[in-house]
């Protein structure tokens, strides 16, 4: 079985304006779904960051796919890494972070590849990877700060504007009572320190019982999270990002009394080895889009569990392909205790067929169906490949987007 071609379909689906210390989410977030073609008649699907930079490496690098043995994961790594000789990260200068194109772009054809294993052998992914430790995957509900939608900008709005501690509560009373979540993530960074506590307390006496972590992105002084830190000491399951860099995060750790998750600063191998090293974290957010496809996230869960470290699982603005590839991830990774990460809820469009997943219990079951589990809906794909050329977004830009509406934005990391 060899790979006879490899299509890539950039696309935009309509977001809302959810807030975060760089600023806010643009009209529209930019995915790239990926099929993969064999000789066998079998298709392999995938999905992926769709600005530029990735979009730009995935397209130099799909023809030296062709011919591939699609069990030949090596070969593909072998071959990513000739077609992107300068490599170089996929972020824009805006970004907190940068992840390797050549990590992003494997990553994205591998889940493909093992799509077409799986369908192969008539055997879901998630029993490529070493079969399932759980069935069926929990996640946290994931909360936002938000201004209200611009009537021009395509798509619907969810919640209207929330930016104080109350109308945040019920933003997450809605999203426990439609979806079941047993766990609630608030994406800091946006008010001030002191009303951001407030709301976490809000939570927690709205919500008794449910574990409750806050993510600031970096927006806090090493001192100010210590701090804000030891105040939400029995508040928090886990405080993320609270400083920036790795230095930063040791600061804070070496005296915080709640344990220090990050998706920022570990986002390599060697930086679980530096971060052990300097007690800057003990839980990491995976991602099977930048840790090197989904054979390399559930590496990393053996890797964390070696350094006495905890596993989460990141989440960004994605459809229903990504979601399937990160339940088999979630279902077959040791050490993930904490549930995961998850934007599905603020998504109201799909490229799968039947439509979306559903939580049930704040919970999705690991598809049972050969490869992936998921086919993609060709009319779907159609009306946001559309949307994607009509929109004419191509790279992310918080900042520059929440200047529209704050001019005298000053980007500041940390702000507090």
């Amino acid at each position: 079985m060899k790979i006879t071609d490899v299509r890539i379909t950039p696309v935009a689906v309509p977001d809302v304006p959810v807030l975060n210390v760089k600023g806010v989410h643009q009209p529209v977030f930019l995915r790239s779904i990926i099929e993969i073609d064999t000789d066998g008649g079998l298709t392999g699907l995938s999905e992926t960051y769709g600005a530029r930079r990735t979009l730009d490496g995935l397209r130099r690098a799909a023809d030296a796919l062709v011919g591939l043995d699609p069990f030949d994961l090596n070969g593909l790594a072998r071959r990513v890494d000739a077609a992107l000789p300068d490599a170089g990260g996929i972020n824009a200068p805006t970004a907190l972070a940068d992840h390797k194109l050549i990590d992003v772009v494997y990553g994205a054809f591998e889940v493909a590849l093992l799509d077409i294993q799986g369908k192969h052998l008539s055997r879901p992914v998630c029993d490529l990877l070493g079969g399932t430790l759980r069935d069926s995957i929990p996640f946290a509900g994931y909360l936002f700060f938000k201004f209200a939608k611009p009537a021009e900008q395509p798509g619907a709005d969810l919640f209207g504007e929330v930016m104080t501690p109350d109308a945040l509560v019920a933003q997450a009373r809605r999203f426990v009572a439609d979806h079941g979540f047993r766990s609630l993530k608030l994406k800091g960074g946006v008010l001030e320190p002191a009303q951001e506590v407030e709301t976490m307390r809000k939570l927690q006496a709205a919500f008794p019982g449910l574990p409750l972590r806050i993510d600031p992105m970096g927006a806090w002084a090493p001192e100010t999270a210590i701090a804000l830190a030891q105040d939400l000491d029995g508040v928090l399951e886990y405080l993320e990002d609270p400083a920036p860099g790795m230095d930063g995060m040791a600061q804070v750790a070496a005296r915080s009394p709640v344990p220090l998750a990050t998706n920022l600063v570990v986002t390599e191998l060697p930086h679980v080895f530096e971060a052990h090293r300097k007690g800057a974290v003990q839980i990491v957010l995976n991602d099977h889009h930048y840790w090197r496809g989904m054979t390399g996230a559930v590496r990393l869960g053996h890797v964390c569990g070696a350094a006495g470290m905890g596993v989460a699982m990141h989440s960004n603005s994605h459809l229903g392909i990504s979601m399937a590839a990160m339940l088999h991830v979630a279902a077959c990774t040791p050490g993930q205790t904490y549930d995961c990460d998850t934007h599905y809820p603020w998504v109201r469009d799909e490229v799968i067929a039947g439509g979306k997943f559903a939580f049930r219990d704040g919970r999705i079951p690991v598809p049972r169906g050969p490869g992936l589990g998921v086919k993609i809906d060709p009319d779907a794909l159609a009306r946001l490949a559309a949307l994607y050329r009509e929109q004419g977004v191509r790279d992310r830009d918080d900042t520059d987007e929440i200047r529209k509406y704050l001019p005298d934005f000053e980007r500041r990391i940390p702000r507090w």
